[in-house]
């Protein structure tokens, strides 16, 4: 059986072959280029990337912490002859010396992000106190410091007493901190 498939034209198709492979060639060598060129993009953006300065909590250096314990200082006569409210009332800051974290743990929230740090405010002053500020310090599991971050607690803690402040959102912390330590930076009367 013949099926007679010489008479077919195919004489149209002859070329077909030559111009395709034209065409992936002309394809592959700008594909190859464009290539080229990315590769080239993603390494000086790589090179720019590592010369940038690191930001503050992010950086593997200890961090100093900005805040601070600020004393009233007794007004001296001459301050207070020029300006009769230099002085500082008498309720406007707490000691610090019977205020105390008893105990205290943390864990991390907000898809692993964030810290949420559980503690009990002891109070042992004649006085309530109120708007405790507190500051916590992260670190690696070696112990180098990470970040540290404070937060100004408005609740009231009576005279004489404790109080359990239960999961704190604290702030962002740094993905490699595995402990914290925090402390007690300013509190005031009630």
């Amino acid at each position: 059986m013949n099926a007679r498939l010489h008479r077919i034209g195919l004489g149209r198709f002859a070329g077909t072959g030559e111009r395709l492979a034209r065409a992936v060639t002309v394809v592959s060598v700008s594909f190859g280029r464009g290539l080229l060129w990315l590769l080239a993009a993603v390494i000086v953006g790589c090179g720019i990337w590592m010369l940038l300065p690191f930001s503050k909590g992010n950086s593997t250096e200890p961090v100093k912490s900005d805040v601070a314990v600020v004393e009233p200082a007794a007004p001296s006569d001459a301050a207070a002859a020029v300006s009769p409210t230099a002085e500082v009332p008498a309720s406007a800051a707490a000691e610090l010396d019977h205020l105390r974290i008893s105990s205290q743990t943390w864990r991390r929230g907000g898809l692993g992000s964030r810290a949420l740090v559980t503690f009990t405010l002891r109070n042992d002053n004649d006085y309530a106190v109120r708007d405790v500020e507190i500051i916590c310090a992260f670190v690696r599991r070696d112990g180098t410091p990470l970040t540290a971050r404070s937060r100004v607690l408005p609740d009231t803690v009576s005279m004489k007493s404790r109080k359990t402040f239960a999961r704190i959102p604290i702030g962002y912390v740094n993905v490699n901190a595995d402990q914290a330590k925090c402390s007690l930076v300013a509190a005031r009367r009630a």
